[in-house]
């Protein structure tokens, strides 16, 4: 049975260890707050969306009538 304890003691050790890793980047993701990563959201206009669905109509019509 010392072989199953010494293994629980590691374990233990290893799960503290990973508690402390997790917080110290709970503690990096709370400093960074609200900063956005990723791309910033762009709208088209209606006019823009327009052009692309008549260029897409068109596009479509031509593979129809082939």
């Amino acid at each position: 049975m010392d072989v199953f304890a010494g293994v629980k003691r590691l374990m233990q050790k290893e799960r503290a260890q990973h508690a402390r890793e997790i917080a110290k980047i709970d503690a990096a993701l709370a400093a960074l707050g609200s900063v956005r990563t990723g791309r910033a959201k762009h709208t088209l206009s209606a006019e823009a969306r327009k052009r692309i669905s008549d260029a897409q109509k068109k596009r479509w019509a031509k593979v129809k009538k082939s």
